[in-house]
């Protein structure tokens, strides 16, 4: 009876919570809006059972290895996908000016409107869209990203935002072809770096345990992955991020790099396969070195002064670079026109470079109607162009060698005046304000050095077996990399041609010209951009102030920050969360002897004013916080280099400084931010 009484209470007590829940919901759709009165979602078991697959899909994957790897190898297949749509894209708008050039054959003012206002459209459109849709994605981008790989929060730079403008107005630039003159791989290394961000966002989201620094770590890959995308070269990618990118590589990274670059160079090259662009899986620049004798051995002087030739030229682009860039800051109508009608300055720039590039005017000794990829190509033929001669009435496509080795302008003056004009005009197109990389034309050109020193070697010796392309791909190694301050231009040039015969006097070259461009403390193209936009960035800063980082940091530190002693009460520690925004706060024994304890979290210190409004607000901090030890302490005698290093390595986010164990400040990035700012002010 106790229990049929339980079961009719219980009965009961059903009924009654099914009538207050019917009610309820009488009640809410009652209140709701007419659309949205039915909770219903369609095929609810069907979802049931995807999600479940997809969880066990997961737990599989998970099972086999962490979801960062399948982060690092989608990483690579998007960028590689983005890398074959911009190229596609560049090639259809280059092959629509060709086509359009040609059909105005016969009259010459028409071609020359032709040639002129395509790319002036192209980068007023690019400047103008750059500059109203997010204003600093114009340039590189790699200063910016080697900022960010450092420790600095720079969010905006990896937008969605700054991917589309950038990603938009870098084929804009690129179809500009030979009269603009410049490349796509810094650029893609920054829309790498934000592909690389949301990856990791992703994994984050699939995996919310995810180990510190997950996100740096990707940045790194992607910085790698970005140039093997373009070339299709995974080793120098990794290598060029090991020098440009970061100026603290880790161990760990190796392998996440070299994967996901591979997986980056290997899409890539399926992709250029499958549109047709290859016969098969090849290097992005055909070559047909002889292999029997590459080069004879007292060659390698000749590559030595190959190597000092293009230390010496490159010596003189980065002077002229930095002091165009300084006159552009300076010069008060172009900072004015800098600043209010970058569309004006992009398209006055574009047709004067456009003029003086026309195919009837100048541009005909300097193979202006090639493009980029057809210039190098052309540079790294190995037969000697003086021995060989085209018909141009039986072209019938547009033969590089013609454009070079014609009977109206000789071998030499043409390599000569492509040099000449270049140098200057390649400094001028680094002023554009629209997304452009400079990594490309400087590579063009030291084939183009490379290939005059050659010809000018085979011609001297009257050697049949002196192989010119080699000379260019020497050249394009060593030039570039005394441009970069780096040696993985080489193995670049190897890995994007398929020519390992002439490794060692390329390699060679490259050091003689690095030795030549690193002399008296000379910055490198990228660490003059760093400086110009005054980034925080101490490897590029130390080029110009040796005395920097030896700097101590009792000099430069600022007012002592925030503390709270170890006994602190509810409103001292308010004080402390509402004056300061750092994320560990000090702890000290006392205000009295300033003897450094600990640090305690900020979330911690707002759940103990919580917990003292709540319960007991007579307990003190060290009551109810945790007061976490310090493992890095630095003195004031530390130098901000060290500081610095610390920072990078570790990715710590505060640096207790400490005098006999008295706390004397701490160093944040945005702490080092503003004392490097400080010390360069006057830069």
């Amino acid at each position: 009876m106790k229990s049929l009484d339980k079961g009719a209470e219980c009965g009961t007590d059903i009924e009654n919570n099914n009538n207050q829940e019917g009610e309820n919901q009488s009640e809410t759709s009652h209140n709701r809006s007419p659309l949205l009165s039915d909770p219903w979602k369609p095929y609810q078991r069907p979802r049931a059972i995807a999600k479940e697959w997809l969880l066990k899909l997961r737990c599989c994957f998970g099972s086999v290895c962490g979801m960062e790897w399948y982060g690092y190898a989608a990483l690579g297949i998007l960028t590689a996908f983005l890398s074959f749509l911009m190229d596609f894209s560049v090639l259809k708008l280059l092959n629509a000016h060709q086509w359009l050039y040609l059909r105005l054959d016969g009259n010459r003012l028409l071609q020359f409107f032709c040639w002129t206002l395509y790319p002036v459209c192209l980068c007023v459109f690019g400047s103008l869209f750059s500059h109203n849709i997010c204003p600093f994605s114009t340039g590189s981008g790699i200063p910016e990203v080697r900022t960010i790989l450092v420790g600095f929060d720079m969010p905006h730079f990896l937008s969605v935002t700054h991917l589309f403008t950038k990603f938009l107005g870098l084929i804009c630039t690129l179809a500009g072809g030979s009269t603009i003159f410049l490349g796509k791989v810094g650029p893609f290394v920054h829309l790498s770096t934000m592909v690389g961000a949301y990856v990791s966002n992703l994994c984050t989201l699939i995996q919310p345990n995810k180990k510190d620094n997950a996100m740096r770590e990707m940045l790194v890959v992607a910085a790698g992955v970005g140039v093997a995308s373009c070339f299709g070269a995974p080793v120098s990618g990794v290598l060029f991020s090991v020098e440009v990118m970061s100026s603290h590589f880790a161990l760990r990274q190796y392998v996440p790099c070299f994967f996901s670059a591979a997986c980056g160079a290997l899409t890539f090259r399926l992709f250029s396969f499958w549109s047709g662009e290859g016969e098969t899986l090849q290097a992005l620049f055909k070559t047909n070195f002889p292999s029997s004798l590459p080069f004879y051995p007292l060659e390698i002087l000749l590559f030595a002064l190959l190597g000092l030739l293009c230390g010496a030229v490159s010596c003189c682009y980065l002077f002229c670079h930095r002091s165009i860039l300084q006159f552009t800051k300076t010069n008060p109508v172009l900072v004015k026109m800098l600043k209010t009608d970058k569309g004006l300055y992009a398209g006055v720039v574009a047709f004067f470079l456009a003029c003086v590039t026309f195919p009837h005017f100048a541009g005909r000794y300097m193979a202006s109607k090639c493009t980029m990829k057809q210039l190098l190509t052309s540079l790294l033929e190995s037969g000697q162009w003086s021995s060989q001669s085209r018909n141009a009435s039986v072209q019938l496509q547009l033969d590089p060698l013609l454009e070079w080795n014609s009977s109206e302008s000789p071998l030499f003056f043409t390599l000569t005046f492509f040099l000449f004009m270049k140098l200057w005009m390649l400094v001028l197109a680094c002023t554009l304000p629209v997304p452009a990389g400079y990594f490309m034309p400087v590579f063009v050109y030291g084939a183009a050095l490379g290939r005059l020193v050659g010809e000018g070697a085979a011609f001297m010796f009257s050697s049949a077996s002196i192989n010119p392309g080699g000379y260019a791909l020497a050249g394009a190694a060593a030039y570039s990399g005394a441009v970069t301050h780096t040696l993985s231009p080489a193995l670049l040039a190897f890995e994007a041609t398929g020519q390992f015969s002439h490794a060692v006097p390329a390699l060679f070259a490259t050091l003689v010209a690095n030795a030549v461009a690193r002399s008296r403390h000379r910055p490198s193209f990228y660490d003059a951009l760093s400086i110009g936009k005054k980034l925080p960035h101490l490897p590029s800063l130390k080029k110009v102030c040796p005395w920097l980082p030896s700097t101590p940091l009792g000099q430069v530190l600022g007012v002592k920050s925030v503390q709270l002693q170890k006994a602190a009460g509810p409103a001292e520690v308010r004080h402390a969360v509402s004056s300061s925004t750092e994320t560990q706060i000090p702890v000290v024994d006392s205000h009295e002897s300033q003897i450094l304890v600990g640090f305690v979290l900020r979330s911690e210190a707002l759940m103990f004013l919580r917990h003292s409004e709540a319960e007991n607000p007579g307990k003190h901090l060290d009551e109810v916080c945790t007061i976490h030890p310090i493992t890095v302490l630095l003195s004031p005698h530390n130098t901000i280099q060290e500081a610095y290093s610390i920072l990078s390595l570790f990715g710590a986010q505060t640096l207790f400084v400490t005098d006999g164990g008295r706390l004397v400040g701490l160093i944040t990035w945005p702490e080092m931010k503003r004392i490097l700012e400080d010390l360069v002010k006057d830069i």
